[in-house]
């Protein structure tokens, strides 16, 4: 029987090639721990913990502390052939740390591919290697926005994902900017990264609706913790209303669908901790007939890869949000996943199919 017998772990900041602006934060860099786990016949699986400070509050230093004390005690040693046990032993380990969880949890699912000789999305249930993405338009004026729409839909992006919240006066001209540059056979998604008011929100959302302008949803209108507020949005407009920090785990999507609170809900194995969580939580959705999306933080290839194999796997109800990987100026690692257009496109080799670094 082959144990885990090591848990380590290393610092990374990967270039992007552009600045990634929200309403909550900008960054040049995408700022990870990389996580290696690895049993007594040599095999290794890789996982990854971003640092995003206004969402997850998790840094660096503290994810690094997590998976080197309590995660590495709780896996090493145990069966590496007994996947479910030792995501739940990682899952109830510690309390938060969902990122650092998230990470151990992937790199024990890399480790089980490996050892059956299968990619990751296959051990997950996949049939297919490719999976389609948006693309972030990052928070800008209209004209920049416009600008940069029109690119990306020339490079071949079908849906785009514009940010707004970081001014309710004027995001509606924003979108509309949008709109009239890339025609009206591209899909535009909003993230307003908890930038409004409920009031606000509405406000620009029945503007949006009153121009017709053809939005397909809006992610997190408001404040993460005003469920009360994201629900009388969402009961207050047509469009779509899409949850992302306001559901990390389970707990937190029973809320939501207890207080109707939003009609989506966008799944992150770096906000709910692993793919074990990340199945239950779009099998949860799917039972109260809410829409699903697989999305990301600015992670690299390795936690974006894991991520595009959890929607290979189990699909989603409307494009996934798998860009991170691409906002890399180059990636770090030898192997792994690949863009091809708006599609992520997997490896057909063990597991993740990271070789090492570059």
């Amino acid at each position: 029987m082959s144990r885990i017998v090591e848990v380590t772990t290393e610092r990374m900041s990967v270039p992007l090639h552009t600045p990634f602006v929200t309403a909550l934060r900008r960054t040049e860099t995408t700022d990870t721990v990389l996580v290696r786990v690895t049993d007594s016949d040599g095999v290794t699986g890789w996982g990854e913990a971003p640092q995003v400070w206004q969402v997850t509050g998790e840094s660096l230093a503290g994810a690094e502390a997590c998976v080197a004390g309590p995660l590495a005690a709780a896996v090493t040693g145990t069966d590496a052939d007994d996947l479910a046990a030792t995501c739940r032993a990682v899952a109830g380990a510690v309390a938060g740390n969902h990122g650092a969880k998230g990470a151990v949890d992937v790199a024990l699912h890399d480790v089980a591919a490996r050892r059956r000789g299968v990619s990751l999305p296959v051990l997950l249930g996949s049939t297919t290697l490719r999976v389609a993405t948006d693309v972030t338009l990052a928070a800008g004026d209209a004209d920049a926005l416009a600008e940069t729409a029109r690119t990306r839909t020339a490079e071949g992006f079908g849906v785009l994902k514009l940010k707004v919240g970081t001014d309710a006066a004027t995001d509606a001209a924003r979108v509309a900017a949008v709109r009239d540059a890339v025609g009206p056979d591209v899909g535009i998604r909003l993230d307003a990264n908890q930038g409004w008011t409920p009031r606000e929100a509405v406000r620009v959302i029945s503007a949006l609706e009153d121009k017709g302008l053809g939005v397909e949803l809006v992610e997190q209108p408001v404040a993460a913790a005003d469920l009360d507020g994201l629900a009388w949005v969402t009961a207050r407009v047509d469009t779509p209303v899409m949850a992302d920090e306001s559901v990390y785990g389970l707990r937190d999507l029973v809320a939501v669908i207890h207080r109707r609170a939003a009609d989506l809900v966008n799944v992150k194995l770096a906000k709910c901790g692993g793919l074990s969580t990340g199945r239950t939580l779009l099998d949860l959705a799917r039972a109260h007939e809410m829409g699903t999306a697989v999305g990301s933080m600015m992670e690299t290839h390795v936690g974006l890869g894991a991520a595009a194999s959890l929607a290979a796997a189990c699909g989603t109800s409307v494009v996934a949000d798998l860009d991170a990987a691409w906002w890399a100026r180059e990636s770090p690692y030898l192997g792994g996943l690949r863009y091809d257009g708006a599609t992520v496109v997997l490896p057909d080799a063990p597991g993740l199919g990271i070789e090492g670094l570059a």
